[in-house]
């Protein structure tokens, strides 16, 4: 064998290696995966990734919403103009680029992961249906970071906040440490006891939600947001090749879907699921917290002056009744006027034939 073909077949072989490592890259990148979403909310299946500032955008594309700016990304089609679904339920897992999920409806790749809120969409369901007090839980346990507003204020009052409270929350009945399979995890150590706090935050939102059903049943849509920092922590103590770190993340993979399935369940098979999984964000994110006593109704925070809001959601309804009834209406005054037109008094009305016959009797 020659000296050219053995540095030939090197570098072939090199460059091969270099495409299985960009594809390996590719592969376990950051990602948004579609737990759970109705039939009507097309979410279509490849490998178009999705930059995490555009992540608020295809939330409030999936509720209905307008947007600022169009959204270039094939991976959301448009749905029914009348059918959106009841809920949306976005969950951010830090510390993580992908988890096991059993099924999924579909999974993207995330780029460009900085931090986003759900803020904007926050606004707009509660502008568009403040009469009808939809449910908004904003919730980063590891942060005690907490934004509730209309119903969820009276619902999610028991639901624990701080750190402290969790934790008390773990040696209650119904603690989540008698279900699951702890395995490497232990319940003396801080880290542990973080990432399992935030496994027991989404057994009491289900649990919350199926002692108040009437929530997932009304008029106006509820949104959803939890950010999860446990696995972040545990990778930092134990790194990513510990067996804590790998029964964390099997457990979050598989309370996650149950998770995703029951929200799915509650909401009557009309709610949408995501999760958003990413090592690290790109820079930090600091938010105000608010308490529940703190967050207060107002009918319209975007008017000083409390003014009636320009849009309501039922706003086409009433528009193509008042419409087509107008037109109905119109149409049967032209025509009835037309008739009396061009009616005879001699054969059309019977007035004028009986008084006819009477002036011949006479």
């Amino acid at each position: 064998m020659s000296v050219t073909t053995c540095r030939t077949m090197k570098a072939g072989f090199t460059f091969a290696f270099a495409l299985c490592c960009l594809a390996l890259a590719g592969v376990h990148g950051d990602s948004f995966t579609v737990l759970q979403a109705p039939e009507f909310v097309s979410f279509q299946k490849g490998e178009w990734p999705v930059s995490g500032e555009k992540v608020p955008d295809v939330v409030a594309l999936t509720m209905g919403f307008s947007i600022q700016e169009d959204l270039l990304w094939p991976g959301l089609q448009a749905g029914p103009l009348f059918q959106r679904p009841r809920a949306n339920v976005l969950v951010v897992v830090r510390g993580v680029d992908s988890l096991a999920f059993p099924q999924t409806v579909a999974s993207y790749p995330l780029e460009n992961p900085v931090p986003f809120t759900l803020d904007s969409v926050a606004e707009t369901v509660h502008s568009l249906f403040s009469e009808y007090t939809p449910v908004v839980l904003q919730l980063a346990p590891s942060e005690e970071r907490l934004y509730m507003l209309g119903k969820a204020n009276a619902v999610f009052e028991d639901l624990p906040v701080t750190l402290q409270q969790i934790r008390a929350r773990l040696s209650q009945d119904g603690s989540v440490l008698t279900s699951l399979p702890l395995n490497s995890l232990s319940r003396n150590s801080e880290a542990d006891l973080l990432f399992l706090s935030e496994v027991q935050v989404l057994h009491d939102i289900t649990a919350l939600l199926q002692r108040h059903r009437h929530l997932a049943k009304d008029f106006s849509p509820d949104l959803y947001s939890l950010e999860l920092s446990g696995l972040e922590e545990l990778s930092r103590l134990y790194g990513k090749d510990s067996p804590q770190y790998r029964d964390a993340t099997a457990i979050l993979a598989s309370v996650l879907q149950k998770f995703g399935e029951d929200m799915y369940r509650l909401y009557g098979n009309r709610a949408v699921v995501e999760v958003v999984t990413v090592k690290t964000f790109e820079a930090p994110l600091t938010r105000k917290s608010r308490s529940i006593l703190e967050s207060k109704q107002i009918s319209n925070p975007g008017s000083p002056y409390n003014l009636a809001y320009k849009y309501n959601f039922q706003y086409a309804v009433i528009f193509n009744i008042v419409l087509w009834l107008m037109i109905a209406l119109a149409l049967a005054v032209i025509v009835i006027a037309y008739n009396l037109w061009n009616m005879d008094p001699g054969y059309d009305s019977i007035i004028y034939r009986m008084t006819n016959q009477k002036i011949r009797m006479d």
